[in-house]
């Protein structure tokens, strides 16, 4: 079984053949990237409004199983993305040891770092374009969120956007740290869509912002690694996809920004809630994580 799962992940010809382009890559253009992202923008603040003037009262509409379903789904597709590029890593790094020993590089720099002239092809770019593809049903928790809470934030459509722009950089240019940074953000959603599918189900929840953790957690590992990215870059002569590197900074520098003022002002309403009810002698513990 072990070997059959290596095989389908990360060894079957279509992975290995791989390649970036207008023949073999659905949604591979910039114009397609544009169009989907103000589609999705357009689409949200559309079916926002039009909620709330057809039922002016706020009431949720209940949406039965399907949050469950996607959560499920997203859950499934993220363990396999990151066992599928776990694997796919492995062995490109086995097949081109030869090459590390010559030019004295680690696997871990590789994986921070590409070499000049990296093409997207192969193994850990199919896994990357698969990722890319499930960026947009990740997108359907802001329409679950509509219907269901009547609610819309600013930093949901950035975070969502910017993702899907994001990966699609990752592809365009052959960008350094992709490889860590969807084994990281992949066993961070399997965990959190994992949870949220427990919770769906109405089993009990944990008492503390487990997403918001999760979520503070990844944001941290990916400070972390741009860090080692930005060092290799000058040690070693240089990574390719610096360029695209750079704006994906400056991007997860705005959602990083946006997250820790969204955490912040969690927080105050958290000790605004417990403070009525100790004056009105209620407890208020339970929080839920539906913001994210």
């Amino acid at each position: 079984m072990i070997q059959s799962l290596r095989y389908y992940l990360s060894e079957h010809p279509s992975i290995i053949s791989f390649r970036w382009s207008d023949s073999q890559s659905w949604g591979n253009t910039w114009v397609f990237l544009f169009i989907s992202i103000a589609a999705y923008i357009i689409f949200s603040i559309f079916l926002h409004l039009f909620l709330l003037l057809l039922f002016r009262n706020r009431r949720p509409l209940p949406l039965g199983p399907i949050p469950a379903v996607h959560s499920l789904s997203m859950a499934l597709i993220s363990f396999t993305i990151f066992a599928g590029i776990l694997l796919s890593a492995a062995a490109e790094i086995r097949d081109t040891r030869w090459f590390w020993r010559r030019y004295k590089t680690t696997p871990f720099q590789w994986l921070l770092c590409f070499p000049l002239g990296t093409r997207p092809s192969g193994r850990v770019f199919f896994w990357s374009y698969i990722f890319y593809l499930s960026r947009f049903l990740h997108t359907f928790r802001t329409f679950f969120t509509i219907i269901c809470r009547r609610k819309l934030s600013f930093y949901r459509l950035f975070n969502h956007s910017i993702l899907i722009f994001m990966s699609f950089l990752w592809l365009e240019f052959s960008q350094s740290f992709q490889v860590l940074a969807i084994i990281l953000t992949t066993s961070i959603y399997s965990v959190v869509y994992g949870y949220r599918f427990w919770t769906a189900l109405g089993l009990p929840s944990k008492c503390f912002h487990f997403v918001n953790h999760c979520q503070i957690v990844l944001l941290g590992c990916n400070v972390i690694c741009h860090v080692g990215v930005l060092l290799l870059h000058f040690l070693r002569g240089g990574c390719n996809g610096i360029g695209a590197w750079v704006l994906n900074s400056v991007l997860n520098g705005a959602i990083l920004f946006l997250f820790l003022n969204f955490y912040v002002k969690l927080h105050l309403e958290k000790k605004r809630k417990i403070g009525a009810g100790k004056e009105s002698g209620e407890t208020l513990y339970s929080v839920k994580d539906k913001d994210i």
